[in-house]
């Protein structure tokens, strides 16, 4: 099983269609499934829910051109997650330590909202991704949705680890699961999520991977 879907993937119809539309909307986008982003030998996975419609989906980097990558970016070098400078465009020379980021669902959907039979069909790739990052360790989970999807994707019980901000999972196959809130301007506005916050979910997985 491939990591990535197709450029033109179509299995997901109400998402091939958004695609086709933004293509004619905005030509110089990327427009089309995000690809992951680090090394293989990486010892972090970041899961986020999907693209953003002028951040990731207008790049073709992960959490690159909007708010939330200012933040998770901020964040990954404070902790030695990354190296250089960030600035928010994918040709910036910013490279990921021991770290690669991906999303549950790998196509921007419409209002920033895929389904849940969208992330079920897009799960396959995440399972892949997964599968091949040998030295994987710590998984944190943007969000509940990425949550539940990454659970799913190992094929763990949703029921047995429940979805908390900073919780941190065990999970039966010897890897570490840890939980925030999404890194969204909506987050961070309403106070939901402050970048102390953040920070303390990312101290935990150096804390874990040393």
């Amino acid at each position: 099983m491939p990591t990535e879907p197709a450029a033109d993937c179509p299995l997901c119809p109400r998402l091939a269609v958004f695609r086709r539309a933004n293509i004619a909307a905005y030509p110089e986008f990327f427009n089309g499934p995000v690809p992951s982003f680090g090394g293989a030998n990486a010892r972090l996975l970041v899961v986020g829910l999907a693209p953003g419609l002028k951040g990731a989906n207008r790049t073709g980097r992960p959490f690159t051109g909007d708010y939330a990558g200012d933040l998770l970016y901020g964040t990954l070098l404070a902790f030695g997650f990354a190296k250089g400078v960030f600035k928010a465009e994918p040709h910036d020379g910013l490279t990921l330590q021991d770290c690669m980021i991906t999303n549950a669902v790998r196509c921007v959907p419409p209002e920033n909202k895929p389904t849940g039979p969208e992330a079920v069909t897009c799960r396959r790739f995440l399972t892949a991704q997964i599968a091949a990052l040998p030295r994987l360790k710590v998984i944190v989970a943007l969000g509940r949705i990425a949550h539940e999807n990454t659970l799913s994707a190992l094929g763990h019980r949703r029921a047995a680890h429940p979805f908390d901000h900073c919780a941190v999972h065990a999970l039966p196959d010897g890897r570490t699961l840890i939980d925030s809130y999404h890194c969204s301007r909506y987050n961070t506005n309403t106070g939901k999520l402050t970048p102390a916050m953040f920070a303390e979910v990312f101290a935990k997985a150096r804390r874990l991977l040393g």
